[in-house]
């Protein structure tokens, strides 16, 4: 059989509200946030035919995760956001190593402010 040294699920471009930040009208609802990840399952068998979902993690579980650990509850600061997705998602089964980079798209009027992070093996 043969084998992959690493799978890699990604997550490009996830769009949605997310409630996060301390100023004032941050914290009057939810703002654009941008979330893009890498989930490392390490390695896997090359499948070359269909084959049951249930052998493998189903991207859905990620996106989901991803809005679930966002959308809960309100957290201050992008650095403790990004730490709470990281876990979150190396809890999936078989995850091995994570990559998230977080993006508020509205804070300012001319650029953009992001944060990534990286745990696990890569």
């Amino acid at each position: 059989m043969l084998r992959n040294d690493r799978q890699v699920v990604h997550i490009a471009g996830l769009r949605f509200g997310a409630k996060l930040g301390v100023l004032d009208f941050e914290r009057d609802g939810p703002q654009p946030v941008q979330i893009d990840a890498q989930v490392n399952l390490g390695p896997q068998a090359i499948v070359s035919r269909d084959a049951d979902i249930g052998h493998v993690l189903d991207y859905r579980r990620i996106r989901q995760a991803i809005i679930d650990e966002c959308t809960t509850e309100h957290t201050d600061l992008l650095e403790a956001l990004i730490g709470k997705l990281c876990t979150r998602l190396m809890k999936l089964p078989g995850v091995v190593g994570v990559r998230v980079k977080l993006a508020k798209l509205e804070i300012f009027p001319d650029c953009e402010v992001a944060i990534s992070a990286e745990v696990g093996q890569w």
